[in-house]
C-alpha cells in the first residue's frame, strides 16, 4: 500500500442514548490530530515561559506571577500533568492514523492504542494558583482528552467481540445453578 493512500476503513459507532451514528474515520482523526498539535504547542509555550523564567529570573512579562513558591510548584506540577495528557492524546491519535493508513491492524490498534482513563486530573487548588490563561489551557486539555476517551470507549464497545462458546456455556450453567 502506498504511503498516504487511505484504505476505505470506516468504523460505525453509536452514541448511547442519542441513536445517531457516530463514525470515526481518517478525516476525524486528522482533524483531531491537528487540534492536538496546536493545543500541544500552546501547552509547550505556556509552560516553557515558566521554565525560562525559573532558569534566568529576568525579563519576562509574567515575572510577578512566579514570585510565590506555591505558584511555582503548582505551575510545575500542572505543567507535567498537562504535557503528559497531551502526549497520551497525540500517541492515541498517531496510532489511529497508522491504522487508517494500513500500517497497523485493528487488533494492534485495540491492543496498543489505548488511552488511560486513570490519568490524574488537575488539582483544583493548584490550578487556582495559575494565571487565568494557563487555567483555561489546562481545562482545554482536559476537555480534549475527555473527548478522546469517549471516542475510544465507544470504538472499543463497537469492536468488542461477541462472547465465545465457553463464555456462553458458563453463562447458561450459572443461570441453571442459580435457580
Amino acid at each position: 500500500m502506498a504511503f498516504g493512500r487511505l484504505p476505505q476503513a470506516r468504523v460505525r459507532l453509536y452514541h448511547r442514548g442519542m441513536g445517531h451514528p457516530l463514525s470515526i474515520n481518517h478525516r476525524i482523526v486528522e482533524g483531531l490530530y491537528c487540534d492536538a498539535l496546536v493545543l500541544s504547542d500552546e501547552v509547550r509555550h505556556a509552560f516553557a515561559l515558566h521554565a525560562a523564567h525559573g532558569a534566568d529570573g529576568a525579563g519576562h512579562a509574567l515575572a510577578p506571577q512566579f514570585e510565590d513558591q506555591d505558584t511555582r510548584a503548582a505551575m510545575s506540577a500542572e505543567g507535567l500533568r498537562t504535557t503528559t495528557r497531551m502526549m497520551q492524546a497525540v500517541a492515541w491519535l498517531l496510532n489511529h492514523r497508522a491504522h487508517f493508513m494500513g500500517e497497523i491492524s485493528a487488533f494492534q490498534l485495540k491492543r496498543y492504542g489505548r488511552l488511560s482513563p486513570d490519568l490524574r486530573r488537575p488539582d483544583s487548588a493548584q490550578v487556582a494558583l495559575l494565571a487565568p490563561e494557563v487555567q483555561i489551557l489546562v481545562l482545554a486539555t482536559m476537555r480534549f482528552y475527555d473527548r478522546l476517551l469517549r471516542l475510544d470507549r465507544t470504538w472499543r464497545l463497537a469492536h468488542s467481540p461477541a462472547p465465545g462458546a465457553v463464555a456462553a456455556l458458563r453463562e447458561r450453567l450459572e443461570r441453571r445453578l442459580a435457580c
